[in-house]
């Protein structure tokens, strides 16, 4: 009788702690979504265009034209890499240069996550993004790569 009232007790606080933390994990990721972009698009909106002088990005850096690759990060089921191309002071495009692909569902979770962060990371001008639900691993990767890349674009 003690072992079954000492694995009944187990096994309640195991689904205890697994409704918190399902309950919990959402909430956090919710105030970085909320307040992020309010503040990109009014910095990437105040900045004008300059051909002469490398602009400031969203985080108040300043990036030299070119094209830079980003550090290889893994993403659980894979690696991945950015490339970022700066033109005029601004990150113009994202393309990834390897992402998670050899299982179906890294496939699926890929084909809608990539091009979100992508398009977020031009909208911010900054490797500053928001994770994409369900795809946290990829998402914390692409910030890496691209940190890693803008790094090297800092004038």
């Amino acid at each position: 009788m003690k072992k079954f009232m000492v694995a009944v007790l187990i096994i309640g606080a195991f689904i205890f702690y697994s409704f918190i933390y399902d309950h919990s994990n959402p909430v956090a990721a919710v105030p970085s979504s909320t307040s992020e972009p309010s503040s990109s698009s009014s910095s990437s909106s105040s900045t004008p265009a300059n051909n002469s002088a490398p602009s400031t990005g969203g985080s108040g850096t300043t990036y030299k034209d070119g094209t830079y690759t980003g550090s290889v990060e893994d993403a659980f089921y894979g690696n991945i890499q950015v490339k970022v191309v700066i033109q005029n002071g601004k990150i113009t495009s994202v393309p990834f240069l390897q992402y998670p692909n050899d299982r179906s569902r890294s496939q699926l979770i890929n084909s809608y996550a990539d091009p979100q962060l992508s398009n977020e990371a031009i909208q911010a001008q900054s490797a500053h993004v928001d994770i994409v639900s369900g795809a946290t691993d990829s998402s914390e990767a692409f910030i890496q790569s691209l940190s890693n890349a803008l790094t090297q674009a800092k004038a």
